[in-house]
């Protein structure tokens, strides 16, 4: 033990991969489907390590935190800027409030208490769940013009009081939405959503990925001699299929040869035609009255499913219904939307819109697929290289810009760099939205910076907070706990009746909206299960957009206002 301490002290950097590598892998436990997760167990991981005295340049965290902001923003960026600018906009200013709740409650139970600085930021962090305002927090209070142990000591009691309250901030959280939330307001979740999907149009969608049943086919069938679609054309053929049905022609074998069929290929007797389509419409429509054929070489048509970013202007707020009329959707089927920071999947309905920023899975002949992402957006084919001058460039300009001081009188105002990397990736972010040309950012490293980011940044706080956890924990243990259960609480049950009874928000997507709100995904897990639906989702990105970047905030205003 004295040789890992030693170790240790003369190499911090080990003890920050050390104290990861706990953090992952005892956070991706879960037992009843409860887990820490990453970021609480890397800090108290941390903590423990932290025991043995060691010291770790704050330089370290600025990086890394730099870094997690500026994807968090990235992430957002084009549902943030839709929902403030667009029809999101009772859902953002619904998120503004609860937000404000969400900083006057920590606020107040930490001056009730009589809560130093430092143990009010991290009630207000753990109890919210938003473990990036202590980033925040942390540029505020070395702002404040402290003696060095005094900063210190404040900055080592907010890991405490984070870890203390974090718990009941995450299953807290999670349980009054999903189970006292429909409770309290009289909502039967798995009756609204229906009701929801039937104002849109929608059924039940089956079927998925690694499953034996394929929702689209494409199947090979003779025309009979007195076929109903002998002489028609292509079009006229596709366009008699009853109301409701998608099916199109693709190629044709005629006297042995195969031709791709357009749309004013006449058909005849005897042709051989590979019809593509969903699996029941082929099923109900073709083969009872259809002569099916095996035809390999007919049927040996390039498809593929394609991931689409939408930043068509012409197709933003189009519903699927309209949008299905469009020359452009010929052939082609949609098999997943994905929207948001949080990718949330989004119901595949007549009445759902499609919004910039969103990510539309298609399937249909590669021809097909090319030509309707023209009109949609641009393919985001699978790359695992990452714009690193744009990042860097964008990350140093927010940085530069969030370092500016305003003086008001002896006021100093400043976003500080790390409030100017999260602005600088949301505008970024929406940025790219509109013109994917450049600064593209794979999924995976999204992830990394995020992920990654973040618990580099909790790692060495943890490590430098080490000593004095356990003696705050001892002197504000119970009633921290106590207080934590009182901030997570008051904000979300206030906010579900004002989402009601002000908003009036419908009660299939209301609770949705009160967690992305909160930024608690764990809830939206919960609400989705319960439900049985993903309708919840639809409330969800806007306002996780939004909640997410003020409440990141408000760890440097929880700062102003308890000082």
């Amino acid at each position: 033990m004295a040789w890992l301490e030693h170790t240790l002290r003369q190499y911090p950097e080990i003890a920050v991969f050390l104290s990861l590598g706990i953090g992952y892998w005892v956070g991706g436990k879960s037992f009843k489907g409860f887990s820490l997760g990453a970021v609480t167990a890397t800090l108290l991981a941390a903590i423990a390590i932290g025991q043995f005295g060691i010291t770790i340049s704050s330089n370290v965290k600025s990086v890394f935190f730099l870094m997690f902001l500026f994807a968090v923003g990235y992430g957002v960026g084009p549902q943030f800027v839709r929902g403030i600018a667009k029809d999101g906009l009772p859902q953002a200013l619904f998120a503004v409030f609860q937000c404000l709740l969400c900083l006057v409650v920590p606020v107040a139970a930490a001056k009730v208490a009589g809560y130093d600085v430092g143990s009010a930021a991290g009630l207000f962090a753990g109890s919210q769940t938003i473990s990036a305002s202590m980033g925040l927090a942390t540029d505020a209070i070395n702002r404040l013009g402290l003696p060095a142990d005094e900063a210190k000591r404040l900055l080592d009691a907010m890991p405490t009081a984070y870890a203390v309250t974090y718990i009941f901030g995450t299953i807290g959280s999670a349980v009054i939405l999903a189970t006292l939330g429909p409770k309290m307001l009289g909502i039967n979740l798995v009756a609204a959503c229906k009701d929801y999907e039937s104002q849109l149009g929608g059924g039940t969608e089956l079927g998925g990925a690694g499953q034996a049943w394929h929702q689209f086919e494409l199947r090979a069938y003779r025309i009979a001699t007195d076929g109903p679609v002998v002489g028609m054309t292509v079009a006229a053929a596709e366009a008699s299929a009853p109301t409701g049905s998608r099916l199109f022609i693709q190629r044709l074998r005629r006297g042995g040869a195969i031709h791709e069929a357009t749309l004013d290929s006449v058909l005849k007797a005897g042709d051989v035609v590979a019809v593509g389509g969903r699996r029941e419409q082929l099923v109900a429509l073709l083969s009872p009255k259809g002569n099916e054929v095996d035809d390999p070489e007919l049927l040996a048509v390039p498809v593929e499913g394609v991931d689409v970013y939408v930043t068509s202007k012409a197709v933003d707020g189009k519903t699927l219904e309209e949008l299905a009329h469009l020359p452009g959707a010929r052939g082609i089927y949609l098999r997943r939307i994905k929207r948001g920071a949080t990718e949330t999947q989004i119901p595949i309905l007549p009445k759902t819109k499609l919004h910039r920023g969103d990510t539309v899975t298609i399937v249909g002949r590669t021809q097909d697929t090319t030509a309707a992402a023209k009109t949609l957006g641009v393919i985001d084919r699978p790359t695992s290289v990452t714009d690193v001058a744009f990042v860097a460039l964008a990350i140093a300009v927010g940085a530069l810009i969030g370092s500016l001081v305003l003086r008001v009188g002896a006021i100093p105002l400043t976003l500080s760099t790390s409030g100017g990397a999260l602005i600088a990736g949301i505008i970024f972010g929406w940025f790219r939205a509109i013109h994917p040309t450049f600064g593209r950012i794979p999924e995976p490293t999204v992830w990394f910076m995020n992920s990654v980011g973040l618990n580099v940044f909790i790692a060495v706080v943890g490590i430098t907070a080490g000593p004095g956890f356990v003696t705050g924990l001892q002197q504000l243990g119970v009633s921290l706990f106590l207080w934590g259960i009182v901030s997570t609480s008051i904000p979300l049950i206030i906010g579900m009746f004002i989402a009601k009874y002000v908003f009036r928000f419908h009660p299939a997507i209301l609770l949705g909206v009160c967690a992305g709100a909160r930024t608690t995904t764990a809830a939206l897990g919960m609400l989705t299960e319960a439900a049985k639906s993903q309708v919840p989702g639809l409330g969800y990105t806007v306002t996780y957009a939004v909640g997410n970047t003020l409440l990141t905030i408000w760890g440097m205003v929880v700062v102003m206002l308890i000082s």
